[in-house]
């Protein structure tokens, strides 16, 4: 394994477990405690991860805003699935908004690149992907946000509030019944708000560590989305939840759906 990959499986399972030992890490990845005690002060260096007695928690709260190559590493599987299931609702000559976010980035990629659709997206990073091969793809324009790397701002806004989209793909940070969508920055919130306003058919791609979490501002609620495409463990009772608030959810990875 090389040390880019390792230092990516740490902060996957000290996330998904909310805290390993430097012990238990040794175990599973096969290497010593020492290389593993040296990949944490680093990743904690980075801001991925905070040390604990022993071990790592995660970078966690409710105003807490996890860095673009924090995320870019967690749950890639999971992301992966989603992607896979979510561009089968995208259909030719649709325009199509692609949020800015690393599960969306995993949905771009798996977009069709045939010139079928019109791309846009506040991501300069997507516009990118999305525009490989045949794509028409514009940009919102903006300020960039160095942590999630997204555009934002009244140019941002001014654009969103005169187009409209066939689809959007929209993250999240946190997705809970009460709360709704939310994110830590106002301005990404103010952004994802009008997305949401403007296009005809919202897919909420986030994974499922995200469920029944909060953030720090609500920019939609769980009405303003058509379809839910997620992936990981979840349970019964927050699927009857979600179906209580007529929210249709696709569990990608165990190709479950619950009306």
């Amino acid at each position: 394994m090389l040390p880019a990959e390792r230092k990516r499986r740490i902060v996957e399972l000290v996330t998904a477990a909310d805290g390993r030992s430097v012990e238990a890490l040794a175990e599973e990845l096969g290497y010593s405690k020492a290389t593993i005690r040296r990949d944490l002060q680093e990743l904690e260096g980075q801001g991925l991860i905070e040390r604990s007695h022993g071990g790592a928690v995660p970078v966690t709260s409710v105003g807490h805003e996890q860095a673009y190559g924090q995320k870019e590493v967690q749950n890639l599987e999971a992301k992966r699935a989603i992607a896979e299931r979510a561009v089968e609702e995208i259909t030719d000559g649709q325009v199509v908004f692609f949020d800015a976010g690393t599960t969306t980035m995993q949905v771009a990629q798996n977009a069709p690149k045939d010139g079928s659709m019109l791309a846009v997206t506040n991501s300069p990073r997507l516009a990118v992907e999305l525009g490989k091969e045949d794509n028409d793809v514009k940009l919102t324009g903006g300020t960039l946000r160095r942590r999630t790397r997204s555009l934002v701002g009244p140019t941002a806004e001014s654009f969103l509030e005169r187009t409209n989209f066939d689809l959007l793909f929209l993250g999240a940070n946190a997705v809970d019944v009460e709360s709704g969508l939310t994110t830590p920055n106002e301005e990404e919130a103010r952004v994802k708000e009008l997305m949401v306003q403007r296009a005809s058919r919202v897919v909420l791609v986030a994974d499922a560590s995200k469920i029944g979490e909060r953030s720090f501002v609500t920019f939609a609620d769980l009405s303003d989305v058509d379809l839910f495409v997620t992936a990981g463990e979840i349970d019964d009772e927050v699927r009857e939840r979600f179906e209580a608030e007529d929210v249709t959810l696709v569990v990608a990875d165990e190709e479950v759906v619950t009306p």
